[in-house]
């Protein structure tokens, strides 16, 4: 794998790799890799909310020495906990983030941009700054008491993994597994952590009444290249163990080959599909790179300092998949994107789910069981 740094030597060769609208990557000067080792971000811009701006700024005596971009927990308590969604082109209308931030720091994670409404950098802060909802059992099952609250699906792992490496501390997925099982109210999971094997006694509780899903998401086999992409997550084998021993104990379990990436690791698509069916998964879907936000230019760094002979045909690419942009939030194409390229991709992937006999959806979640939880009170019940 190719090393970049920045350097006021060859300029005029660099420039050659990239496309005209990249060339604004030059200007940027990465933070220090010791400080930064472990993450996938290469730099830290300010978020666009804040009133002060702050870069990195090269006056030809060296970048200014920066701290080690070691992780910093914030405990929240948080007002509500269930967040409700209209979009089409997802499977559920409401999920549960237990954590903001994610540790796992992934380059192209479309989570990055929501740190910006908390006064961070979608950046590094974005992996360093985890923010721990501490009271998101108790909140849940406020919710769930509420005697308005109808039973449909949750989702938890939507925004930022629920089992990043800080759960191993914290444990706020057991307490809200604990109180969705005790509601009989079902619940989809997506992480790439193999952290969630922990909780497989909760979990299989709430598949014996057909209440749970777990998806495990897989973006490369290759090890290098995840431990570069993904430096805190699980690595793929690990993934492929927990799936494993999910579905041997008859969770249903879906494969994502996610985000594919072109001239990246598209290639191993196929190859995903197999691992994950061979490990007992009974479904699988495909989501193309998506790059809102402050995600373009976090990706695109992540490009040039580790595949800079390949930026220009990667954003090329990318943008053939978004109608010339590089990124396209319109519904029913964000996930999938389109033109030549992103139809090859969809065929490439129906071809070989069919192949597998992977199923395109799971089983359907059973929403007759659920009970409403006690709510917690300090009043003792008169019956």
């Amino acid at each position: 794998m190719a090393q970049f740094a920045y350097s006021g030597d060859g300029h005029e060769t660099r420039r050659s790799l990239l496309g005209s609208r990249d060339v604004d990557l030059l200007s940027r000067p990465f933070a220090d890799p010791a400080m930064t080792r472990g993450r996938g971000a290469q730099s830290n811009e300010s978020g666009r909310f804040e009133v002060l701006t702050r870069e990195l700024a090269d006056d030809g005596w060296g970048l200014p020495v920066t701290e080690r971009a070691e992780t910093r927990e914030h405990i929240e308590r948080a007002k509500s906990i269930i967040t409700r969604n209209v979009s089409p082109d997802i499977g559920f209308d409401r999920s549960v983030n237990p954590y903001r931030g994610c540790e796992h720091g992934c380059s192209y994670c479309y989570a990055r941009p929501s740190h910006a409404y908390i006064g961070h950098s979608a950046g590094i802060d974005f992996e360093r700054d985890i923010y721990i909802k501490v009271n998101a059992a108790e909140l849940l099952r406020a919710e769930l008491a509420n005697p308005r609250y109808k039973a449909k699906p949750i989702a938890i792992g939507t925004n930022t993994d629920p089992y990043q490496p800080v759960e191993r501390k914290y444990k706020l997925m057991r307490s809200i597994l604990k109180v969705l099982l005790e509601a009989r109210h079902p619940v989809m999971i997506t992480t790439k952590s193999a952290l969630i094997a922990r909780d497989l006694d909760l979990l299989t509780k709430l598949n014996r009444y057909g209440l749970v899903t777990v998806a495990l998401s897989v973006t490369s086999m290759d090890h290098k290249l995840s431990r570069f992409m993904e430096p805190r997550a699980s690595t793929p084998s690990r993934r492929l163990e927990a799936l494993r021993l999910l579905s041997e104990a008859g969770i249903p379990t879906r494969i994502m080959a996610a985000p594919m990436i072109p001239a990246v690791n598209d290639h191993e698509l196929e190859r995903i599909l197999d691992a994950g069916r061979a490990q007992g998964a009974t479904s699988a879907s495909m989501i193309v790179l998506r790059l809102p936000g402050e995600v373009r230019d976090v990706f695109r760094e992540w490009l040039l300092r580790n595949y800079p002979d390949k930026v220009k045909h990667v954003m090329n690419l990318v943008r053939d998949m978004r109608g010339g942009r590089e990124n396209d939030p319109r519904f029913g194409s964000r996930m999938t994107g389109e033109g030549p390229y992103a139809v090859l991709m969809g065929q490439r992937f129906e071809k070989a789910r069919a192949r597998l006999e992977l199923e395109e959806a799971g089983p359907a979640l059973r929403t007759d069981l659920f009970v409403h939880p006690e709510k917690a009170t300090d009043q003792l019940s008169l019956f």
